[in-house]
């Protein structure tokens, strides 16, 4: 079995996260679906929970934090083409999300909005001949960078672009 990554997020609404995210094409998995979650499919082996906060806090026992004050995590999604990007994004705010940062450095383009949660979402495009050496890297790319070394980041950075269906 391929490796999988499943990020579970809260939500305060379901019905209105699920809502939201349908308005940017994802789907859903009906076998993880219920009413205090659903299972967001992003990629083939990428998915996200969403689970309502009670149902959420049950798997920990720390505070949930709140992210319209704090962030928990960036969640970052390569896509194929810029037009995506903006068109996902562009989709998001339309669909109530808060705009964030647009950065364009040539061989790569990135947006990011806030969801419904406030949950940070950054959506790039990677040109796959350009050189990568940038100190301008975004949250995803920095990490791969500093934890999987510059040969392993930049061969794997663009092989699975993820956009929904």
């Amino acid at each position: 079995m391929p490796t999988r990554i499943f990020v579970n997020l809260p939500v305060k609404s379901l019905a209105r996260s699920v809502a939201f995210f349908a308005h940017l094409g994802y789907g859903f998995d009906p076998h993880f679906t219920d009413e205090n979650s659903t299972c967001m499919v992003v990629g083939d082996n990428i998915f996200v929970m969403l689970l309502v906060e009670p149902f959420f806090q049950s798997f920990t026992p720390k505070p949930i934090a709140d992210a319209h004050k704090t962030t928990e995590a960036i969640v970052c999604i390569a896509v194929e083409d810029r037009a995506t990007v903006d068109s996902l994004v562009d989709k998001a705010i339309a669909a109530g999300a808060l705009p964030g940062k647009t950065r364009d450095m040539g061989f790569m383009y990135q947006r990011s909005y806030q969801d419904l949660d406030g949950h940070l979402w950054e959506l790039l495009h990677m040109e796959q001949d350009e050189p990568r050496a940038t100190n301008a890297v975004p949250a995803c790319a920095d990490l791969l960078e500093r934890h999987a070394g510059p040969a392993r980041h930049g061969a794997r950075s663009h092989r699975t672009p993820l956009a929904p269906n």
